[in-house]
């Protein structure tokens, strides 16, 4: 009996001295903790400086324009006639228009606005052909997507695809501005080169040309709300110079 309540002891003194050594290394909770932070909240912690994402000396930028892109603040805080050389001419009729856009929304920047526009104007043409309504009804105007989504449909019922490749955008230049209330609507002239086919059921091409590089002329208008959360453009308006 002697023994046993040695050993007894013994143990007993040896889980005491490790519980003390845990509590030691991992600490203990004392209500004061901070709660776990959202795995979706992007913000960084208040104790870490935010990453920089202005341009640097060449130019570059970690963030990739898209014509969804509204940053908290300008890029430059330049007048908006200065911020506007290499991107309109002066006195051009989109001048007075975008200098009313940025006066109302001063996170607008029009090289990257112009940069996201040649993008947003490859994605639609491809989704269009592809028949991608995900990717357009996030890009377009709700009655914009209704006239495209019809125009699909009436292709899926005859059984046509429409095969279209880009070669290039040759040039894509703002020719119209406006600011109406709290719209802005930016008018976009689109050059681009691409080779388009629409084939029937049977594979026999119905419309373009498979081989032929095409010169092609659009004129869209993107469109968005100056004080509203949602910081994409859509898609109001199409238009063929041709």
């Amino acid at each position: 009996m002697q023994n046993f309540d040695i050993l007894t002891l013994v143990f007993l003194g040896l889980a005491v001295f490790v519980i003390y050594k845990l509590r030691s290394v991992l600490g203990t909770r004392t209500g004061t903790e901070k709660p776990p932070r959202d795995l979706f909240d992007r913000r960084p912690p208040a104790d870490v400086p935010q990453q920089d994402n202005s341009p640097g000396p060449n130019g570059s930028s970690n963030v990739v324009p898209m014509p969804g892109l509204r940053r908290d603040a300008p890029t430059e805080a330049l007048p908006p006639e200065a911020r506007l050389e290499g991107v309109v001419a002066k006195d051009s009729p989109a001048q007075k228009g975008l200098i009313e856009i940025m006066q109302a929304d001063p996170s607008f920047d029009p090289k990257e606005f112009v940069g996201g526009a040649r993008s947003a104007y490859e994605m639609i043409v491809l989704a269009f052909a592809n028949g991608d309504r995900r990717t357009l009804k996030d890009l377009l105007a709700k009655d914009v997507f209704e006239g495209f989504d019809a125009a699909i449909r009436e292709r899926e019922t005859r059984n046509e695809r429409v095969e279209t490749q880009f070669v290039s955008i040759d040039k894509a230049e703002i020719s119209d501005a406006t600011l109406r209330a709290r719209t802005a609507q930016v008018t976009v002239r689109f050059q681009s080169k691409l080779i388009t086919a629409t084939r029937d059921a049977g594979g026999t091409v119905i419309d373009g040309n498979a081989e032929k590089v095409a010169d092609v002329v659009d004129i869209w208008t993107f469109a968005r709300e100056t004080t509203a959360r949602d910081p994409n453009w859509r898609l109001v308006a199409t238009e063929s110079a041709q």
